[in-house]
C-alpha cells in the first residue's frame, strides 16, 4: 500500500516560507531527504497566501526532496531509504527532473507508454512509466496535504486510513433504527472534458496555479489519469487505475459531500437528540418512553454514495430527488434513476462496498446462548471444578508428606540433642505457613452448607445445660462457658444465614436474567442496527468459476497452475485466501467465509499439488501436512490461524481482485538477465513472467454480468501474456497479494519470442 501522510493539524501557526532556487539545486552541499510530515505541510503551507496556494508546481512538486518522497512511497519490500544519487544513479536523475518541473518544461507524453491490447476490438491501454509515477505521486502528496482536513467525515477512500473497513465499522457501530436508503448508482462513463473543466474549477478555488491546473489536464488528455464510474476499477489496485485517481474522486465531490453534511446538521437541529431521563422527568414510566429522532447517515466510498434516513418514506424519497438532481445539475453526472431507488431497511438487503447490508434486531447480531450452549458450557463448568478439586487433593496430599517429613525430622533431632540451636529464627514462618493451611481448610469446610449443618445438629441437639432448672444448680463458670460455645457453634456452624445469602443470590440471578430477558425483548422492538454480511452466493460463484470447485461444489485441481513450482502454487492459494479472510473478516457470516478458504481453498490446493506430481491426496497430504509447508515453512493460514480470525482487530484490506484474476507464469527463457519492474528494485537476478489473465484464460467477457460476476474486478486485456522480469522477493510478494500490479512498473515489460 501506497504510503499516506496523517492529517494536517487543526490548530494553524505562522510558518517561515521556504524558497528554493531550483537553477542551483546542483550546487547545495547538503543532499536533500524526505520530508517528514511536519516539514512537508510546512513547506505546502509556506505558499499559502490570500486564502489560495501559489506556485506549487514549481516550488512544491519540484521539489528533490518531495520527489525524493514521492520514491519511498512508492518503493515496497525494496532499500528501506532511498537517496538522491542512488535513484538518479540507477534510474533517472530526480534533479533533472526537479529543473523541468520548476521550468514548467516536463513533457507528459514522452512518459506515457501505450500497450496495445490483444484483440482487434480491444483498447489501448496508456501507462505511466516511473518517472511520471513518481510526479503522480508528488502532485498526490501535495493534494492530501490541501484537502485531507477540508473531507467531511463520510468521505472514505484513498485517504489515511478511511478504507472501507473503517467505513463498515461506522455503519456498524453508529447507525441507528434505519428505516430506508438507497445508493446512488451512476451510468458507465469516463471523465471527459466537462468533468475535467468542473474538476479543474473546484481545483482553482484553492490553488492559483495556471502551470499546476494545466499539468493535470493533460494528464487526462494523455488517459493516463483515468477516472471511470461505475467501474470496477477504483479502489481495486489494478494497473488502469491511477493512484492519483482515489484523491481527485474525492475532490470532485467534495462540494456534494458538504451540501449533504449541511443537511444532516439542519436535521439534526430540527429533531435533538433527547436522554430517557429527559423525555419524561420523574416519572416512574419513563423506560417506556422511546423517542426515535430524524436522522440522516451518509457513506461515501469514492464513487460508491448510501444515505440511510431513519424517517418517512415520503422524506426519504425527497432526498433522492435533491441528491440526485445535484449530482446530475452541479457535478454533470449521470444517474441511473432506475436502479437508484428506496428500499425498506428491515425487508430489503442492499448491496454496498461488495457486501450485502440489512437493519435486524440487536438479539439477531448477539444472539442468546442456545440451551446447547448452555448446557456445553455448564459441563465445562463441571470439568474445571472436577480439575481443581483435584489439585486441591494433590495440593492437600502434598502438604501432609511435607508436614509429617517435617515432623518426623524434628522428633528425630530432639532424640538425638538436647534441642535446634538455630543462627535464625523461624518460628514465626512455619506458624505463618500452618496458620495458612489451616485458614484455607477451615474456610473451605465453611464453604459446605450441608457439612455445617450436621456438625451444628450434633452440637446443640439434646444439650441438658439448656434446662433452667440445672442450669441454676451448676457453677455460673462452666454455664457461661457452655453459653459462649454455644454462640461459637452458631455464628461459625448455623447455616441458617448462610442458606438465606445461598438463596438471594440464586434470587439475584433470576432476576438479572428477566431483566436482561425485558431489555432484550424491548430493545429487539424498538431498536435496529445494521447487519453486514459476504455475499456468500457470488463467492461460490466466483470459487466455481475460477476452478477451486467442480459443478458439484467439491475441491478439484486447477490445471493452469501445475506449470508453477510447488512454493509458488501454495502462495497463489495463500494469497487468494488470505486477502479473502482479511477483506470479508468484518461481517457477520465470516464464518462461512471461513469454510470456504480452509476447506475448498486448501483442498484445491492440495489437489493441483497432487495432480502435478501425480501422487494421490493422501500421500500429498502426508507430504506437504494440511498446513502446505515447504521446508518447514508456512505460507497458507493454518486451521487454527482461520479460527481465531474475528473482528476484533480490523484493518482497512488489500484489493481482492488483484490476486484472482493473475497467474505469472515463469519462462525458461536465455534471454540475459533484466532489471525487476518492481518500483526502484535495482536487482537483476530476475525470472521472466508470462501474465495470464482469468478472463481469457475462460474466455469469457468481464463486461457481460451472465458471463461475468458482478462487482469482481478485472485487469486490463491488453496485459494478457506480457513478460514482466521480476525478482523472487517481489514475486513471492505479488503470488502472496501483498503487491499489486500499480507497484510496479508495467510499462517496462520485455519481449519475449
Amino acid at each position: 500500500m501506497i504510503l499516506s501522510f496523517f492529517r494536517k493539524p487543526k490548530s494553524t501557526t505562522t510558518i517561515a516560507a521556504v524558497n528554493f532556487q531550483f537553477s542551483s539545486v546542483r550546487h547545495l552541499s547538503t543532499e536533500p531527504q524526505p520530508l517528514t510530515k511536519p516539514a512537508l505541510q510546512s513547506l505546502v503551507l509556506s505558499h499559502y497566501n490570500r486564502n489560495k496556494f501559489h506556485d506549487l508546481l514549481s516550488n512544491v512538486v519540484a521539489s528533490p526532496s518531495l520527489l525524493l518522497t514521492a520514491c519511498n512511497n512508492l518503493t515496497k519490500h525494496g532499500p528501506p531509504h532511498l537517496t538522491v544519487d542512488w535513484v538518479s544513479t540507477h534510474f533517472f536523475s530526480l534533479h533533472d527532473l526537479s529543473f523541468q518541473l520548476s521550468n514548467n518544461s516536463f513533457d507528459v507524453v514522452p512518459c506515457c507508454v501505450p500497450i496495445l491490447p490483444q484483440s482487434p476490438k480491444g483498447k489501448t491501454l496508456v501507462l505511466p512509466n516511473l518517472k511520471l509515477k513518481v510526479v503522480l505521486e508528488a502532485i498526490r502528496i501535495v493534494l492530501e496535504v490541501i484537502y485531507d482536513d477540508r473531507f467531511v467525515t463520510f468521505s472514505y477512500g484513498g485517504r489515511a486510513n478511511m478504507g472501507r473497513h473503517t467505513a463498515i465499522r461506522y455503519l456498524k457501530n453508529s447507525v441507528e433504527n434505519p428505516n430506508w436508503w438507497f445508493s446512488v448508482k451512476f451510468d458507465h462513463e469516463f471523465f471527459d472534458s466537462r468533468h475535467v473543466d468542473k474538476l479543474c474549477l473546484v481545483l482553482g478555488e484553492k490553488i492559483e496555479d495556471d502551470a499546476f491546473l494545466k499539468l493535470i489536464r493533460k494528464l487526462f488528455e494523455s488517459d493516463v489519469v483515468r477516472i471511470e464510474l461505475d467501474g470496477v476499477c477504483l479502489g481495486r489496485g489494478l494497473p488502469q487505475e491511477c493512484a492519483l485517481s482515489s484523491i481527485l474522486v474525492n475532490i470532485y465531490f467534495n462540494q456534494f459531500d458538504k451540501e449533504l453534511q449541511e443537511l444532516r446538521l439542519k436535521t439534526n437541529k430540527q429533531n435533538p437528540k433527547f436522554d430517557e431521563d429527559e423525555l419524561v422527568s420523574g416519572s416512574l414510566n419513563s423506560g417506556s418512553v422511546f423517542y426515535k429522532p430524524l436522522k440522516i447517515y451518509a457513506v461515501r466510498y469514492l464513487d460508491e454514495i448510501l444515505i440511510i434516513t431513519s424517517g418517512t418514506k415520503m422524506m426519504t424519497l425527497d432526498l433522492k430527488n435533491r441528491v440526485v438532481n445535484f449530482l446530475e445539475q452541479d457535478l454533470n453526472l449521470r444517474v441511473d434513476r432506475s436502479i437508484t431507488v428506496i428500499h425498506s431497511a428491515v425487508s430489503e438487503k442492499i448491496d454496498f462496498l461488495g457486501m450485502e447490508l440489512q437493519a435486524v434486531a440487536p438479539s439477531i447480531l448477539h444472539p442468546p446462548k442456545t440451551q446447547k450452549a448452555i448446557r456445553a458450557q455448564k459441563k465445562y463448568q463441571r470439568q474445571k471444578e472436577v480439575r481443581l478439586l483435584e489439585l486441591k487433593n494433590a495440593r492437600e496430599r502434598n502438604r501432609k508428606k511435607l508436614g509429617m517429613k517435617l515432623m518426623s525430622h524434628v522428633i528425630k533431632k530432639l532424640k538425638q540433642s538436647n534441642g535446634f540451636k538455630f543462627d535464625f529464627q523461624i518460628e514465626n514462618e512455619v506458624r505463618e505457613i500452618f496458620s495458612t493451611w489451616g485458614n484455607e481448610v477451615v474456610e473451605e469446610f465453611l464453604k459446605s452448607v450441608d457439612d455445617r449443618w450436621e456438625w451444628h445438629r450434633n452440637l446443640t441437639a439434646g444439650d441438658f445445660l439448656s434446662l433452667g432448672r440445672i442450669r441454676d444448680q451448676l457453677p455460673h463458670e462452666l454455664v457461661h462457658s457452655f453459653d459462649n460455645f454455644q454462640k461459637q457453634v452458631d455464628k461459625y456452624l448455623k447455616p441458617v444465614k448462610a442458606k438465606k445469602e445461598l438463596e438471594e443470590e440464586v434470587r439475584r440471578v433470576e432476576e438479572e436474567e428477566e431483566q436482561i430477558y425485558a431489555k432484550r425483548t424491548i430493545e429487539d422492538l424498538t431498536k435496529r442496527c445494521i447487519k453486514v454480511d459476504a455475499p456468500i452466493e457470488t463467492i461460490r460463484k466466483a470459487i466455481k468459476m475460477v476452478g477451486f470447485t467442480n459443478q458439484m461444489g467439491r475441491p478439484r485441481p486447477i490445471s493452469v497452475l501445475m506449470v508453477l513450482e510447488d512454493i509458488d502454487i501454495i502462495k497463489w492459494y495463500a494469497g487468494v485466501g488470505k486477502r479473502w479472510l482479511d477483506f470479508y473478516n468484518c461481517c457477520h457470516n465470516f464464518r462461512t467465509v471461513k469454510i470456504m478458504v480452509t476447506y475448498h481453498l486448501r483442498f484445491s490446493c492440495i489437489l493441483t499439488l497432487a495432480e502435478k506430481h501425480e501422487a494421490t491426496k493422501n500421500e500429498t497430504i502426508r507430504h506437504f501436512t494440511k498446513d502446505l509447508k515447504v521446508c518447514e515453512e508456512t505460507y497458507f493460514p493454518s486451521e487454527r490461524e482461520i479460527k481465531m480470525m474475528g473482528d476484533r482487530n480490523l484493518s482497512d484490506p488489500e484489493p481482492v481482485d488483484g490476486a484472482i484474476t493473475l497467474a505469472l507464469i515463469p519462462l525458461a527463457s536465455d534471454e540475459p538477465f533484466q532489471r525487476c519492474i518492481a518500483h526502484f528494485c535495482d536487482r537483476s537476478d530476475t525470472i521472466v513472467y508470462r501474465i495470464r489473465l482469468l478472463q481469457n484464460h475462460l474466455n469469457v467477457n468481464p463486461l457481460d454480468e451472465n458471463s461475468w460476476i458482478r462487482g469482481m474486478g478485472s485487469i486490463h486485456e491488453s496485459l494478457h501474456r506480457k513478460c514482466v522480469p521480476l525478482c523472487s522477493g517481489h514475486a513471492s510478494e505479488l503470488y502472496m497479494g501483498r503487491l499489486t500490479l500499480q507497484d510496479i512498473d508495467c510499462s517496462a515489460f520485455v519481449d519475449v519470442d
